[in-house]
């Protein structure tokens, strides 16, 4: 695997942009489809569609944790703020309930949702170096100039 694709999943250093995020977000989308259509190929017994599954989220998982912190770091706030983003909604999802209760926990969970959405993939970074690193976008024309 090339340097630059571990530094992008798997470390929480830098800043990324939104085009990246989008990228990885795509890889993130069709491996999803992947293990999906596998599973329901006819030969693939239940235990090896696991043993794939797990591997496919012992992989996916923390990387797609780097990416977003890497998104909110260009956003110039903490990387913490993925376990509101990622971690609220999930838990909020598997809370035991009743119908009735559901509202109640259904609601905000979307809210943070889409929070997120907009804070990680739509919003731009700080223009400029923040305290996580140099701007992206910047490094990126600097690139395209000297090519």
């Amino acid at each position: 695997m090339h340097l630059h694709l571990i530094h992008l999943l798997y470390t929480a250093q830098g800043r990324i942009n939104r085009a990246k995020y989008w990228i990885a977000v795509a890889v993130f989308f069709v491996a999803a489809v992947l293990l999906t259509a596998i599973a329901a190929l006819p030969f693939v017994s239940f235990e090896a569609f696991i043993v794939l599954a797990l591997a496919v989220a012992l992989a996916g998982v923390p990387a797609s944790f780097m990416v977003g912190i890497k998104r909110l770091h260009d956003r110039n706030k903490s990387g913490w703020w993925i376990l509101l983003f990622y971690g609220v909604p999930v838990m909020l999802d598997n809370i035991d309930r009743h119908v009735m209760e559901s509202l109640v926990f259904t609601v905000p969970s979307f809210a943070i949702t889409i929070w997120a959405l907009v804070e990680l993939g739509f919003l731009r970074g700080t223009p400029g170096p923040n305290r996580f690193g140099p701007d992206p976008l910047a490094s990126a024309s600097v690139g395209a100039v000297s090519s």
